[in-house]
């Protein structure tokens, strides 16, 4: 099985990661996806050059894709793009703001012209609102979304070490897509979609949104620790590895005191008999806790907490990631030509066995022009 997508034409004027996370989410589901680059191409292809000569980015979101070139200003590209949208059942875009209305692609004007076409705009902000012309990347999206400010340790804010607001949206997208196909079988219309990264961090920042409007206010930031339970978050070993433990409920907490405090009074306290309580009194129980783990190595600790079948997992470097037993792998090739070893596709299909087919690759910038150039000449 190619994939549930085949017969799929994906036309996607798109940069940087959002628009691209979602067009190759589709391209692996069996999609054709057609990228539009302009002549200098997605400009994520020169953030660094470390996948195959590839940037890693770009490598990572464009596999399986095709590339065409296009100048909208140019008449004749103009009406080639025309041409393939015709055909096309999706677009997704992803520019500046405004930019591919102004270049007379606009989402509103191609559903009247091909109302079967599936529209999807991937926007900074929501068009309705006072900051829809602004321009926005992730950083800037964690920051303005309060992200930023509720990660990080006790005395410094810092930023989410991935795109999470550009991957988000890209899923958003994805999902949002496929909404969309189910729907146009059922009716026959295609439908227009919007995804911004605002609304995207938005929804993820739901708890602490609800906290700040109607509860004592929002999450204070605690480095690795979980800032609603306790005991919940990293604690140092006698071999400078950190484990990160997770009690989630009141039979774990009894087990946890008895099994691994050894301690099982403690479960009792007053300070510590709820897990209110506990996170309020966090500082008292971590006294606790690290009489025990900072005389116990990190397997040591690891054996403790599998006795009492507490969650626990290890505080890895990207060494050890790059390591893990449970890292499933993928290959791709860049557009040099050089195999890339990926993590697999997080959605694996026990049930199905898909044709493996040819290992996907990197378009060059404009490697598929003339050839879809001949393939949508004079329709």
């Amino acid at each position: 099985m190619k994939g549930a997508l085949e017969g799929i034409l994906v036309v996607s004027v798109e940069q940087a990661v959002a628009a691209p996370v979602c067009t190759r989410r589709l391209a692996e589901g069996g999609a054709r996806v057609i990228k539009v680059e302009r002549e200098g191409g997605d400009f994520a292809r020169q953030y660094d050059c470390v996948a195959g000569g590839d940037s890693s980015y770009f490598l990572w979101t464009n596999l399986g894709k095709e590339s065409v070139t296009v100048d909208f200003k140019n008449h004749e590209d103009a009406e080639l793009l025309n041409r393939i949208l015709s055909r096309a059942d999706v677009l997704v875009q992803n520019l500046g703001p405004g930019a591919l209305h102004r270049a007379g692609f606009g989402s509103h004007d191609l559903r009247k012209k091909y109302p079967k076409l599936i529209t999807c705009d991937i926007t900074g902000y929501s068009t309705d609102t006072d900051h829809e012309n602004m321009k926005a990347y992730d950083l800037l999206i964690q920051a303005e979304g309060g992200l930023i400010s509720i990660n990080g340790g006790e005395t410094e804010m810092g930023r989410v070490g991935v795109s999470i607001c550009d991957i988000n949206a890209g899923m958003n997208a994805h999902a949002g897509i496929l909404e969309a196909l189910l729907l146009r079988a059922k009716t026959g219309q295609g439908s227009s979609i919007e995804i911004s990264l605002f609304s995207t961090i938005a929804e993820l920042m739901t708890v602490p949104l609800l906290h700040n409007d109607y509860g004592a206010g929002p999450p204070k930031r605690t480095g690795i620790s979980h800032p609603s339970i306790a005991p919940y978050g990293a604690y140092a070993t006698c071999d400078e590895k950190l484990v990160v433990m997770a009690v989630q409920n009141e039979r774990e907490w009894h087990r946890f005191c008895e099994s691994v405090l050894g301690r099982s009074e403690v479960a009792d306290y007053d300070r510590f008999s709820t897990n209110a309580n506990r996170v309020e009194n966090r500082a008292q129980l971590d006294e606790l806790i690290h009489e025990v783990t900072l005389v116990n190595s990190r397997d040591e600790l690891s054996w403790l907490l599998k006795q009492a079948d507490i969650a626990h997992g290890f505080v890895n470097t990207i060494d050890e990631l790059s390591a893990h037993p449970a890292l499933r792998r993928r290959t791709g090739i860049s557009s040099h030509d050089q195999p890339i070893r990926l993590p697999d596709k997080p959605v694996f299909k026990f049930d199905i066995k898909e044709d493996g087919g040819t290992i996907p690759r990197v378009p060059a910038i404009g490697e598929h022009t003339e050839k879809i150039k001949a393939e949508f000449a004079g329709e």
